[in-house]
């Protein structure tokens, strides 16, 4: 019988950060977003990147195996998987999920142990117009009070109708037991979203941060997805990093990692693997 793999790291404030480990070959940090821990967010598209790729999933405070603690701010995850990269002891890939993307733009901002990173369709508030985060704070609000009622599922439901498209929201209505498992974070996930909302200090996607990441970058977003913000972040992003390639994903929404594995992999794979190559 295989012996799980796992990699241990403490953030800077003591919380411990666990994430699995699969396959072989060069080191990929995968970041995962909201309602979601470092494995169900890869869980699709893992096979595929575990045959090129040493892959590490780390789960943020509050989630999967890591430490619990009740700062769960954005400069607080950021840390998170700063300290996860720099404890893996060389330059790695880092790729990062809606949320997740966010998070991985401060880290490459901040360590050279970063090689290359791919987002797929990051959160980047300062590309939000105010319509969006109306819509935003509704969905905390909605959240809010279904958690209230006892209700993780119109929690997760209400969170989801704000980034799904049509063919999402069918697979969730289908898959109670993911929506089930999504809910085992919600009160982390709520209280993340507030901070997102309230937040006021320097982002992880300011232009002044964006523009110390030298690295490549991937921006990576899907013709899926319902609103235009994530393709709008996308670009954001790209005209304040000196190496940045834009790129749509075809059919996929902002689930795609989940619903569009066999899409998502290869863009993946090509981008990192030419970014282990030697210059």
């Amino acid at each position: 019988m295989q012996q799980e793999r796992i990699h241990r790291a403490v953030s800077n404030d003591g919380t411990e950060i666990v994430g699995r480990v699969e396959g072989h070959g060069p080191p990929l940090v995968l970041v995962h977003g909201a309602i979601a821990d470092g494995d169900s967010e890869w869980s699709a598209v893992l096979p595929q990147l575990a045959e090129h790729f040493t892959c590490y999933m780390p789960s943020t405070r509050g989630r999967g195996l890591s430490g619990h603690h009740p700062d769960v701010s954005r400069e607080a995850r950021v840390a998170d998987v700063l300290a996860f990269v720099e404890s893996l002891g060389e330059p790695v890939g880092l790729a990062g999920v809606s949320g997740g993307g966010m998070i991985s733009l401060g880290v490459a901002a901040r360590t050279s142990a970063v090689a290359a990173l791919a987002l797929y369709e990051p959160v980047v508030f300062e590309a939000a117009s105010d319509e969006r985060m109306q819509v935003f704070a509704q969905a905390i609000d909605e959240m809010t009070a279904a958690a209230g009622r006892g209700r993780p599922d119109e929690a997760i439901g209400a969170f989801a109708a704000t980034i799904a498209n049509e063919q999402e929201q069918a697979a969730l209505d289908a898959d109670p037991d993911s929506v089930e498992e999504a809910g085992r974070y919600l009160d982390v996930d709520i209280a993340e979203l507030r901070e997102a909302y309230r937040f006021e200090g320097t982002s992880p996607t300011d232009p002044a941060s964006l523009r110390r990441i030298e690295v490549p970058v991937l921006l990576l977003h899907g013709a899926g997805t319902p609103t235009p913000w994530f393709a709008d972040g996308c670009r954001f992003v790209a005209d304040h990093v000196a190496d940045a390639v834009v790129r749509q994903v075809p059919e996929v929404g902002h689930f795609g990692p989940l619903m569009g594995p066999e899409l998502l992999a290869p863009e993946l794979i090509d981008f990192f693997e030419a970014a282990y190559q030697p210059v």
